[in-house]
Parts: C-alpha cells; structure tokens; sequence
C-alpha cells in the first residue's frame, strides 16, 4: 500500500497533503515517515498507539456477514445498530461507495479480509514500525480524534504528539471513530485550517 501511495504521489504536478483515515492515515504516516513525500499529514483517529477494544469491535462488525446483504437498506440498518449515535441517513448513496455487489447480487464490504490474516508478530512490527515513523515527522502534522473513540484513546493522542511535538491536535466532542461521518462539520472546518496552512508552508 505504501509503494501504492508513492506511485499516486509521483504522478502529481506537486506534493499533496494526504488526510488518511485509520488504516489510510497509518499507510501516509508509514509512507512520510521511511522517504518524506507529501507536503501535510492530517491524521484521522489513527495513531500507532490503539486500542484493542475498539480494533476488536471494527473486526467482529467487518466480519460478521460474510455472506453480504441483501440490499442497501439491509446494510444501514446493520450500520445503525453499530453506530446508534449517529441518524440513520435518508441517502443510501454514500454507504453504496463502501459496498460492492457480488455476482450472485449481494452487497459486501469493500475490503480486502486478508488483512485480517496477519499474525501477532507481524502486527507487533507494523506497530514499531508506525512508532518509528512517527518520530521522523517533520512536515506540518495534523491529528484529529474523535472524542468518542474507543480506538484511540486521549492517552494514544497526546502520545503520538510527543512523537512528534509540532502536531497540532484537534479533539472533535460527539463523534467516534467515524470522526467525518459523525461530525463532518467540525471535521471539515480542522481539515480546511489545516490545509491552507500546510499549501501555504510548502509554497514558501
């Protein structure tokens, strides 16, 4: 995924800003952090301090119907039930982007279950590996965490900024790990701050 990155990264005119939620974010951070390549780094409720609770819970409700759904409206109510937090959305078309159909017409999740097939160990070295990246962080940083997360944690936040101290974090009150989905408005507002700084620092 990281050579992925790059070679997105190689075709542009410039160095982007990656915003990388959860797995996206650690990818960025891995990636930024072996060989500098973007001009910011926005990571979304991802750090590579997280909680085993909050992990489990994402892989049990990922794995839990392999078999797929029906419809669309089967998947948000499976959705709902997960995230009871947040209102069930009236257009189904920003969940369909998550989903694939299979050919016998089934909906599944857009992801690939091999990354489920990884052993402890390997997961332990991803974790120091992400540690060690963090720590080689230069570029405008930002961290955004929803303050409802069961997956990091405020303790994993304020970690990751000794790591590396000129993050700015940002903190979003009513919102879980779904940090846009939740809140898209304060999520948006952080982002767009962060970005006009970051393009501005990287044109001189």
């Amino acid at each position: 995924m990281v050579a992925d990155l790059r070679s997105v990264v190689a075709a542009l005119p410039q160095p982007p800003v990656a915003v990388g939620a959860s797995l996206g974010g650690l990818i960025s951070l891995l990636a930024e952090g072996t060989e500098p390549l973007l001009a910011g780094l926005a990571l979304v409720d991802v750090t590579p301090r997280l909680e085993r609770t909050g992990m489990q819970r994402i892989v049990a409700f990922m794995t839990a119907r392999p078999e797929g759904f029906a419809s669309l409206d089967e998947a948000a109510d499976a959705v709902a039930a997960y995230l009871p937090h947040r209102t069930r959305p009236a257009d189904l078309s920003g969940l369909a982007r998550n989903l694939r159909r299979t050919p016998a017409g089934r909906y599944v999740w857009h992801w690939d279950p091999a990354l489920l097939s990884r052993s402890r160990e390997e997961f332990e070295h991803d974790v120091v590996r992400y540690t060690a990246a963090a720590r080689q962080l230069t570029l405008p940083t930002l961290l955004v965490r929803g303050r409802r997360s069961d997956v990091l944690s405020e303790e994993g936040a304020r970690w990751f900024c000794t790591l590396a101290p000129h993050t700015r974090y940002v903190d979003v009150s009513g919102a879980g790990h779904m940090v846009a989905g939740d809140r898209n408005d304060a999520f948006t507002d952080a982002i767009l701050e962060f970005l006009t700084e970051a393009l501005a620092a990287s044109t001189g």
